[in-house]
């Protein structure tokens, strides 16, 4: 009776615990590059992604990225536009906006975070970006950048996430890093992400300012760096362990109807805990993409690549990051 006893009492003990104090459990993070919910109205209606929702509906532009993002455990991107019906705009050349509703792209798409340290987040003046935090908010989509921390807390692990313009290398952003990651370990968290808007439009290659701000944040204690801005992929370099992913690039971009180059990848990487502490083991996968379910044009519907085609942004990828420095990352590809 005594043994019955004892062995009900282990039980309810294991089962009480949550899933990371048992044993092994796994946090994969998922990363896309620049996402803009609407246009520049300049553009034109036609074949704009306010055209294509209103033709489509939104479900169109995450069917699919759904069966992927929804089976992670944190999804980010970079949100390069507003979520407003401000119309006072900024005085530049292009200036995004979307209609609030299109907050629930974000939603259906299992998308948990986005980053707003970039140069089309104020297009709308400070009302625009007040009413962008406002509509992710109701959404209960988490945000970051421009000063603002995001944690999470998934299967009992805190994840944080920084954003960042890393237009140059100085040392106020370096201040900044610093004090941001170190803050977040105070707070307890267990993987850190860093997403900075930098490097040159158009540019296969990361800049010095790229590479140095990529390295110091690694440095500092970052787990994993992901950028965009230059609107084409760039390579991946593994520094001290650590993966600095330069330029994921355009992913469903309202801001260009027809970009030359469509060729684009979600970066996936899994982190291992045991008994709540994270592990050495790490594990990667890098997933092809088009921006477009079309070849003629944008049509802002993000498509996993097959065969041919996922082999040669595969290769692509690969052979940008040789550029960098040899791709020992693959190593750790699953």
């Amino acid at each position: 009776m005594r043994n019955i006893y004892i062995f009900v009492c282990v039980c309810l003990f294991l089962f009480a615990q949550p899933a990371w104090a048992q044993g092994e459990t796994s946090i994969t993070l998922s990363a896309a590059g620049d996402v803009t919910l609407g246009r520049d109205e300049n553009y034109g209606y036609t074949y704009s992604f306010d055209h294509e929702a209103k033709k489509n509906g939104l479900a169109f532009f995450t069917k699919y990225i759904e069966p992927i993002f929804k089976q992670d455990d944190f999804t980010t991107v970079n949100l390069e536009t507003t979520l407003t019906n401000a119309t006072q705009k900024a005085e530049k050349k292009f200036r995004f906006r979307g209609d609030p509703s299109y907050v629930n792209v974000l939603t259906r798409a299992s998308i948990e975070g986005v980053n707003l340290a970039n140069n089309h987040t104020l297009d709308y003046g400070q009302k625009g970006y007040i009413d962008t935090i406002a509509t992710l908010k109701r959404a209960n989509v988490g945000y970051f950048g421009n000063g603002v921390q995001l944690v999470k807390t998934v299967k009992g692990v805190k994840i944080g996430a920084l954003g960042y313009k890393g237009w140059s290398d100085t040392k106020a952003v370096r201040k900044q890093i610093a004090n941001d990651i170190n803050s977040l370990r105070k707070q307890g968290v267990q993987i850190i992400l860093v997403h900075f808007h930098w490097g040159d439009e158009r540019s296969y290659m990361p800049n010095n300012p790229q590479k140095a701000l990529g390295r110091f944040a690694i440095d500092s204690g970052a787990d994993l760096v992901v950028g965009h801005h230059p609107h084409v992929i760039q390579g991946i370099e593994q520094y001290k362990g650590k993966m600095i992913v330069y330029s994921l690039g355009n992913f469903m971009f309202g801001g260009n109807k027809n970009p030359s180059d469509k060729d684009t990848f979600v970066y996936q990487q899994t982190f291992y805990f045991v008994n709540g502490q994270k592990q050495p083991k790490t594990t990667i996968r890098i997933i092809p993409f088009c921006i477009s379910s079309v070849t003629t044009r944008n049509n802002y519907q993000p498509i996993p690549l097959q065969g041919k085609e996922a082999s040669r942004v595969k290769e692509k990828i690969v052979n940008l990051s040789a550029k960098i420095n040899k791709p020992t990352w693959l190593v750790y590809e699953k």
